[in-house]
C-alpha cells in the first residue's frame, strides 16, 4: 500500500512568536514527530513567518505554493497543528477547501480534533472560524484604537523613526542630534543642485567615515517623505520639520531630465520645459555635429521623449537659446507684474472691504434657515448668489502676498545681476533659475520659447 503524501504548513505571526514563544521550528518539529510516527511520507515543508490567518491569501506565498502542490496532485494530506494556524478566515477557508475536495486531498490538526468528513464536523469548524475570525477583528480594533490615541496625542507609534529623528521620553519624535546636521545638509545640498543623483552623491562622500551615513536609499526617502516637513499620518505639526510644505511640493515637482551615460553636466532647465504638443517634460540630451574642419560641435538641446512613442512632431530647443530668452525678459516681466499687483492693491485700499458684508449676509441667511424662515430652495438659491459673489471678491490679503513674493523674486535682478549670472557655474546657474522659473512655455504653433511662469 502506497504512502500517503504529507504536506506540511505551519505558520506564526511576529506577535504571537513574541507572546507565547510558538515559533515556526517547534510547530515544524512537532509536525514533523507526527507525520513519521504515522508513517506517512514527508513531500515538503510550507511555512509563513510574521503574516496573520487574517491576511489575504495571495499575501501568504507558501500558502499558495502549497496550493499549487494540491492542484498538482502532489500531495494527500496537509498536516497543520491547530486550525488557527490554517485559517481565520472563513471565505478563505472555503474557497481552499473546494480546492483540496477537487484534487482529494485532507487536511489535519495534531493538536485538535475536527472532522471534515461530517455535517456536525463541517459545522463545528464553521463555528471555530467564526469564532477565530471574531477575535481577531476585535484585536485589530483594540490596536487601531491605541494607534489613534497615540496619534492624537502625536506619539511615535511603532518602529525605529525615520532617519534624523528620535522619540524622546514622552513617546514623541523629536530631531535626532546625532543626525539632525546631515539631514539639513541633504536639504541644503539639493536646493543648490536641485539633483537628487548629485545630492545622494555628495552625502555619500562627505559622510563616508562616519558611523551615521546615510545610505543611498535612506537619502532618496528623505526627499520623497513628507515626514521632514512635520507632517505624518495627514496631521500638521506633527514632528519638528526640517523643510516647508513648499518645499518639499518644489522637490516633487522636480524631476531630473534623463542624461546621456557619458553627459555628467547638468541641464539648466531640466523638468521646466513643456512640450507645446502633449504637455509632458521636455528632455535634454547633448546634440553632436562634425564641423567641415574635422572638428565637434556639441550643443545641449531639449525634446519631448513622447516623441518617440507618440510620433508627434513636438519642438527641439537650444538650451542657449532658453537661456537668451530668459535673461532677456525675466527681469521685465516680474517688474510688470509687481506693477499690475501694486495697482490691485490700491484699487483694494481704496474702496470697502466688500467680503466682511457677504459673510455677514451669509449668517444671517443660515440663522434664518435654522429658525425655519425660509424655505430651503431659496435658501440654496441665496447660498449660491453670496457665495459667487464672495469668489468674485479679490481678497486684498491674497494680491498683497503676491505682491510681496515677485518683489522677493525681483531681489534677484538688483545692480549687475546678469554679470553677475554669467560668473557662475553650471550648477549654480541652474539653482538660479529653479528658485525663480516654474515652468517655460513653448508655443505650439512657431515651436519658440514664447513665455515663463514664475515659481511664487
Amino acid at each position: 500500500m502506497p504512502k500517503i503524501r504529507c504536506a506540511i504548513y505551519d505558520r506564526v505571526s511576529t506577535e504571537l512568536q513574541a507572546k507565547e514563544g510558538l515559533s515556526l521550528d517547534a510547530q515544524k518539529q512537532s509536525l514533523t514527530d507526527y507525520a513519521l510516527a504515522h508513517g506517512y511520507e514527508i513531500v515538503d515543508y510550507y511555512a509563513d513567518e510574521g503574516l496573520t490567518a487574517r491576511k489575504k491569501m495571495q499575501n501568504r506565498k507558501d500558502l499558495m505554493r502549497l496550493l499549487r502542490d494540491v492542484e498538482a496532485d502532489r500531495i494527500d494530506l496537509i498536516l497543520v497543528t491547530k486550525l488557527d494556524r490554517w485559517f481565520r478566515n472563513i471565505k478563505d477557508y472555503h474557497n481552499t477547501q473546494a480546492i483540496l475536495e477537487a484534487h482529494h486531498c485532507n487536511w489535519k490538526t495534531i493538536f485538535e480534533e475536527y472532522d471534515t468528513s461530517t455535517a456536525n464536523g463541517r459545522f463545528a469548524i464553521n463555528i471555530m472560524l467564526s469564532v477565530n475570525e471574531n477575535e481577531c477583528d476585535r484585536t485589530s480594533d483594540r490596536i487601531n484604537s491605541v494607534f489613534q490615541y497615540k496619534k492624537g496625542r502625536k506619539e511615535h507609534l511603532n518602529g525605529k523613526p525615520a532617519y534624523g529623528y528620535t522619540s524622546d521620553k514622552e513617546k514623541k519624535l523629536v530631531k535626532d542630534p546625532a543626525t539632525e546636521h546631515i539631514v539639513n545638509d541633504i536639504f541644503g545640498q539639493y536646493f543648490t543642485t536641485y539633483s537628487k543623483k548629485a545630492t545622494v552623491q555628495y552625502i555619500l562622500s562627505k559622510y563616508a567615515n562616519s558611523p551615521d551615513c546615510p545610505t543611498m536609499y535612506q537619502v532618496n526617502r528623505i526627499l520623497k517623505s513628507e515626514t521632514y516637513t512635520g507632517r505624518m499620518y495627514g496631521i500638521e505639526d506633527y514632528c519638528p520639520a526640517y523643510i516647508t510644505a513648499e518645499q518639499y511640493r518644489n522637490i516633487q515637482s522636480i524631476s531630473d531630465s534623463k542624461i546621456i551615460p557619458h553627459q555628467t553636466e547638468p541641464f539648466l532647465f531640466s523638468s521646466m520645459v513643456r512640450c507645446p504638443v502633449c504637455g509632458k517634460n521636455m528632455n535634454g540630451f547633448v546634440k553632436r555635429q562634425r564641423l567641415k574642419s574635422g572638428g565637434i560641435s556639441e550643443y545641449k538641446r531639449y525634446r519631448c521623449g513622447a516623441k518617440f512613442t507618440e510620433y508627434h512632431n513636438g519642438a527641439c530647443l537650444s538650451e542657449s537659446v532658453i537661456e537668451e530668452y530668459l535673461l532677456t525678459h525675466v527681469e521685465d516681466e516680474a517688474n510688470a507684474k509687481i506693477r499690475e499687483l501694486s495697482r490691485k492693491q490700491k484699487e483694494l485700499l481704496q474702496k470697502p472691504d466688500m467680503s466682511a458684508a457677504i459673510h455677514a449676509e451669509l449668517d444671517r441667511l443660515n440663522i434664518m434657515y435654522q429658525k425655519g424662515r425660509i424655505k430651503e430652495a431659496y435658501y440654496d438659491e441665496q447660498y449660491a448668489r453670496l457665495s459667487e459673489k464672495l469668489e468674485s471678491c479679490s481678497p486684498l490679503e491674497e494680491v498683497t502676498a503676491s505682491l510681496e513674493a515677485y518683489k522677493a523674486i525681483s531681489r534677484n535682478f538688483s545692480g549687475e545681476w546678469q554679470q553677475m549670472y554669467q560668473n557662475l557655474d553650471i550648477c549654480h546657474k541652474k539653482s538660479y533659475w529653479k528658485e525663480i522659473i516654474r515652468q517655460i512655455e513653448v508655443d505650439p504653433d512657431t515651436r519658440r520659447v514664447c513665455g515663463f511662469g514664475f515659481r511664487i
